[in-house]
């Protein structure tokens, strides 16, 4: 019986494929003990590039900035778990920083997820070894069970 899902989100809808699963799951799954899902965002980056003519400098976000990004981001996952309130479950949110396959799997080992639902951009190929697939090294270096939902392209 799944009583704690991880889902991990990125803030694309794209990212957000294996809601609807986990939606209906939740539905049909008895009301005790109640499901606990987590919404969990990794802020991967934390230093953006700035660019003057040729000269390009990486910089440290701020307090203040990161402050910010993580409201955005609690604010987000909190919109994205309101269907799954309405459906029963219990929902907690949480915004990590660091690289997002590593803090997938620490947070699932954490919270003891029964199960990972998470979302594939469906890359193949040359894409995926450049951008290098986060569902990927969770499925190899996770212990968790896990679902994984191929968003539909663009064109459907």
């Amino acid at each position: 019986m799944y009583e704690r899902i991880l889902v991990p989100l990125d803030g694309s809808k794209i990212g957000e494929a294996a809601l609807p699963y986990i939606e209906e799951l939740v539905s049909k799954l008895p009301p005790e003990p109640k499901v606990e899902v987590t919404l969990l965002q990794v802020v991967s980056s934390m230093a953006h590039w700035i660019i003057a003519g040729e000269a390009t400098a990486k910089v440290a976000y701020t307090e203040e900035e990161m402050k910010q990004i993580t409201g955005k981001a609690l604010d987000y996952l909190n919109r994205s778990g309101e269907s799954l309130r309405s459906r029963g479950a219990v929902v907690k949110v949480e915004v990590r920083t660091g690289r997002a396959a590593d803090e997938i799997i620490k947070c699932a080992d954490e919270i003891k997820a029964d199960l990972v639902a998470m979302s594939t951009h469906g890359r193949s190929g040359i894409t995926r070894w450049a951008f290098g697939s986060v569902t990927i090294r969770v499925l190899q270096s996770g212990t968790v069970p896990i679902l994984t939902v191929r968003a539909p392209t663009e064109a459907e």
